[in-house]
């Protein structure tokens, strides 16, 4: 048996979709991403959606509209918190426009934020909390909520890996002032390579829309929150008033979208079926720890972490030659990277639990086909 990572979620829908941009011969974006913005908007509960070319430029994006709104929201030097366990790309936004960032250890079960350690960390010089909802598994909001307080403390969302996870009933990625999302080949839902950003700020989306496509005024509404915008389209081809970028999606990727968000209500459910599977197999266990769920977790993979002395090694040996794929948890411990050292960074603490993960933990991957078969193999090749 063959357990794989991740597997295509495309249909002839997408393969349609695909054939009527070509048809079209319209490639960059246009109406498809537009529209599928506004469905992902819906389907979100919020009030705008921004798409980009993945998700790591979702979090670029993010971090950069907050230096170009009137007033800006944040300024090179602020602290911003971070777990110590996440995708590169979470932190590199911050590096690279000169944030002091502050990693803090995450809880061993949740994989999130360790609250208590949150709440220490935080001081008068903490300017934002970037929190990551990791492997499809919700923060505590509530908690959250309680330790930013009256404080002026920004929450940003890290929801790459938990597209359609809820807490209190309310989706993850619309609890901070903007919410970021990938829809990679091996996430929840696939437009080839494609991000997003949600938002119910006006004055953000409209910074996003500018900087998302060279800094220009081009794609901007008439009435805006960014430049006073004339009539004349010829003098608003080439306008700049931001610095911005080129990552813009493709039209393909919009049109893919606008089919793989109908379908995402069917993959979450198959996944938490999945998901079901996986507790039921290793809840129990005397070997591993597996993530406790929060709130209602889209369940992006299933994690392990050995609890004894077995060398991690020996078991990723085994898996692999059972024909089993699989991964770290994330980075493990990002602190323990070389590139740090280009970083204005601190540490909270001694990220016991991120260091355990680092050295202890892998993870398997989840998927919208039953996976029944393929969990109950690899539940028997653990147990030999």
């Amino acid at each position: 048996m063959n357990y794989k990572l991740a597997s295509s979620s495309w249909g002839k829908e997408e393969i349609k979709a695909i054939h009527n941009v070509i048809d079209s011969d319209v490639f960059s974006m246009d109406k498809k991403v537009v529209q599928y913005e506004k469905n992902f908007a819906k389907y979100f509960g919020t009030k705008y959606a921004v798409m980009c070319s993945s998700g790591s430029t979702a979090n670029l994006l993010m971090i950069a509209s907050l230096f170009f709104t009137k007033k800006p929201k944040l300024k090179r030097g602020d602290e911003v918190i971070v777990p110590s366990v996440s995708w590169s790309t979470t932190y590199f936004p911050l590096q690279q426009y000169g944030l002091h960032v502050k990693f803090v250890d995450i809880n061993l079960e949740t994989l999130n934020y360790d609250l208590e350690a949150l709440k220490k960390a935080v001081t008068s010089k903490t300017k934002a909390i970037l929190a990551v909802n990791l492997l499809g598994n919700p923060n505590n909001f509530d908690e959250i909520k309680v330790i930013i307080g009256n404080k002026n403390i920004l929450l940003l969302e890290d929801n790459c890996e938990s597209m359609g996870a809820k807490f209190n009933d309310k989706y993850t990625g619309s609890f901070g002032l903007m919410g970021t999302f990938s829809t990679f080949f091996s996430h929840h839902m696939s437009t080839m390579e494609g991000g997003m950003i949600i938002t119910d700020d006006q004055e953000i989306y409209h910074v996003l829309l500018c900087i998302r496509a060279h800094g220009w005024t081009r794609n901007l509404p008439m009435k805006n929150k960014v430049s006073n915008k004339s009539k004349d389209w010829f003098e608003e081809s080439f306008k700049f008033v931001l610095p911005g970028y080129n990552v813009r999606p493709l039209e393909m990727s919009g049109a893919i979208g606008i089919e793989q968000l109908k379908k995402l209500p069917s993959f979450l459910q198959q996944r938490r079926k999945n998901a079901l599977t996986f507790i039921k197999l290793f809840s129990e266990s005397n070997k591993f720890i597996i993530q406790k769920e929060i709130g209602n977790s889209s369940w992006f993979g299933f994690s392990l972490i050995i609890k004894d002395t077995t060398p991690r090694n020996k078991i990723i040996s085994k898996l692999t030659n059972a024909s089993i794929d699989t991964r770290p948890i994330v980075t493990g411990d990002f602190t323990k990277n070389e590139v740090l050292k280009y970083f204005d960074y601190s540490i909270h603490g001694c990220l016991v639990n991120a260091k355990k993960v680092d050295t202890k933990g892998f993870f398997l991957g989840n998927s919208h086909e039953d996976l029944t078969k393929e969990l109950h193999y690899l539940h028997r090749v653990l147990s030999e």
